[in-house]
């Protein structure tokens, strides 16, 4: 089968199911600050594993217009109240439109709140995010998952994950053998790799029947790879047509 229409086939398959949101799309409200003094991200370890996850999950997601995923921007989650706001490394919205690109994100005016966050843990952030960081996400915005990981591969590893049970308590999600878990908000699977030649623990989906989701690079160099491999094919096949040609000359 195709490659490419494989993975599309495999986006519509695994696509979560969701109502739209109930409020509307809102680029900016006045009075919100958009914008701090800290960078965007921590370090080169953080900016890979960002960057990374980000276009991953918006490849997977692509097909939706309604699922809105935010990088470092802030989301206010109580009207009227500037000091209630967040800034998670990423999150993951269903029910709002995609575009246009918002400069924060107010869960009141656009009538939903993220159903999954991560954050990846620095030296500065990494007990707030461990410990209050889980009531704040899933008991004052109402996200279903939090997820947080260490991407520094010389620290020690560390990928967590909560949400909250029927009863609406917060339990930790449970990791399988290889330390991979299960996202049931997103449909995906997350696992990590670790990448020596960058010192990058990756944080990386994978829908659930294993199937990796490549960055649009990775895709871009799987495609030319794929189509080399056809054109060679066909020079091969041209070759041999040729020298049956000469074969057959020469019998005559």
């Amino acid at each position: 089968m195709n490659m490419i229409s494989d993975f599309e086939i495999k986006q519509r398959k695994y696509m979560p199911v969701f109502p739209n949101a109930t409020g509307k799309t809102t680029v900016h409200i006045e009075g919100y600050p958009c914008e701090d003094d800290e960078p965007m991200a921590a370090t080169e370890f953080h900016a890979e594993q960002i960057t990374t996850l980000s276009e991953q999950l918006k490849q997977c997601f692509t097909i939706n217009e309604f699922v809105h995923i935010g990088v470092d921007s802030f989301i206010y989650y109580s009207e009227g109240d500037i000091t209630k706001v967040v800034a998670p490394d990423i999150h993951v919205v269903f029910g709002v439109k995609k575009y246009p690109l918002r400069r924060s994100f107010y869960t009141w005016a656009e009538g939903a709140v993220p159903v999954a966050v991560f954050e990846f843990l620095s030296d500065s952030t990494a007990e707030y995010d461990r410990n209050e960081k889980i009531g704040v996400y899933l008991n004052d915005i109402g996200v279903k998952e939090y997820f947080i990981h260490q991407p520094e591969l010389k620290k020690p590893t560390e990928f967590r994950g909560w949400r909250r049970s029927p009863s609406g308590n917060i339990v930790e999600m449970e990791a399988d053998v290889k330390g991979s878990i299960f996202s049931e908000a997103l449909n995906l699977l997350f696992r990590y790799e670790e990448q020596h030649h960058t010192d990058v623990r990756l944080l990386r989906p994978y829908f659930p029947d294993g199937t990796s989701i490549a960055t649009p690079l990775e895709e871009h160099h799987l495609r030319v790879a794929a189509e080399t491999r056809v054109q060679e094919a066909e020079a091969e096949i041209e070759r041999l047509r040729a020298q049956l040609v000469n074969l057959q000359n020469n019998k005559t």
